[in-house]
């Protein structure tokens, strides 16, 4: 019987150790963990080195969860109309592509399709899920790959406002995150 409880006691001991050092996602007044990703073209772009000299938007998407997804589309619409206003502000907006390794650069090429990419936008992959991981926002579920969210980082790289979508919709609007640009400290 020994023989038996023990493995069974091993695993429920790892498995509760796991589930307490999962990564939870910045709250409001939090430091935003730093992580380093590639832009399409494989320059390296590391978050602290963009919040040191700007306020800074950064948007997770969902990426690539085996199409391109719709409503992520209309948002990075939305914010691409919205760019005079983060340049206004002296604001840098950053988004993640998330999804599995396989073919993540074509894809993300792909849903860049005939964008007008503002100058003071980043686009940068995940292709591992590092940084998806590191703010607890993988959605791992079958056609999922990160929660949709949105972060509003002072040149700190403290978080002054946050949205966590668990659901396909609920995405920040750029006019939403304008207005709270206006608060943050000079």
């Amino acid at each position: 019987m020994k023989n038996k409880i023990f493995p069974l006691l091993a695993a429920g001991i790892f498995a509760c150790s796991f589930v307490l050092n999962a990564a939870e996602p910045p709250k409001i007044g939090d430091k935003a963990p730093d992580f380093t990703l590639k832009t399409l073209d494989g320059q390296s772009v590391m978050l602290s080195n963009l919040t040191a000299s700007n306020n800074t938007v950064l948007i997770v998407l969902r990426g690539w969860p085996g199409y391109q997804c719709p409503i992520c589309e209309r948002q990075v619409h939305d914010y691409i109309t919205s760019a005079s206003g983060f340049a206004d502000s002296k604001t840098r907006v950053i988004m993640v592509y998330p999804g599995p390794a396989d073919d993540l650069k074509a894809h993300a090429q792909e849903f860049l399709g005939n964008k007008d990419w503002p100058k003071d936008f980043v686009y940068v992959i995940d292709p591992d899920y590092s940084m998806v991981n590191a703010y607890g926002l993988r959605w791992d579920a079958p056609k999922e790959t990160a929660y949709p969210s949105t972060f509003v980082l002072d040149r700190k790289g403290i978080v002054h406002w946050e949205q966590i979508s668990h659901s396909h919709g609920e995405r920040s609007k750029a006019s939403d995150i304008l207005n709270e640009l206006k608060q943050l400290p000079e």
